[in-house]
């Protein structure tokens, strides 16, 4: 193979790993009520970590999608169940929330109650 086939080739693979990391996360998403989001979330960062280790050979391609730091990408290797489960640094957001309260006439003010921001 010549050296533009052989980066050619690696451009592809590494277009379909960021591919199936964008499908996997919707998956992961969408998967909640079918109980299959674990299983998305630790194929997702499998595949964001192989992206991930093809980028350096790929500096021309958009960068990965999962920092490729060789020390977070150790982590990510050592804590991949963390990542699929969405515990410790890989969890998601907290909502935010603030408290609301209402006036004599229905109107709301702050400290009435609970509500998403």
């Amino acid at each position: 193979m010549t050296d533009h086939t052989i980066h050619a080739t690696y451009v592809q693979v590494y277009n379909a790993l960021r591919d199936a990391s964008a499908t996997l996360e919707y998956l992961k998403k969408e998967g909640v009520a079918e109980g299959v989001e674990p299983h998305a979330g630790a194929a997702m960062w499998g595949v964001r970590f192989a992206a991930a280790v093809l980028y350096p050979l790929l500096p021309c391609q958009p960068g990965p999608p999962v920092d490729y730091d060789p020390q977070k990408l150790l982590e990510l290797a050592a804590h991949w169940r963390d990542a699929a489960f969405d515990l410790g640094e890989f969890a998601l957001p907290e909502p935010v929330l603030r408290v609301v309260r209402e006036e004599e006439g229905g109107a709301r003010v702050p400290g009435s109650g609970v509500q998403g921001a």
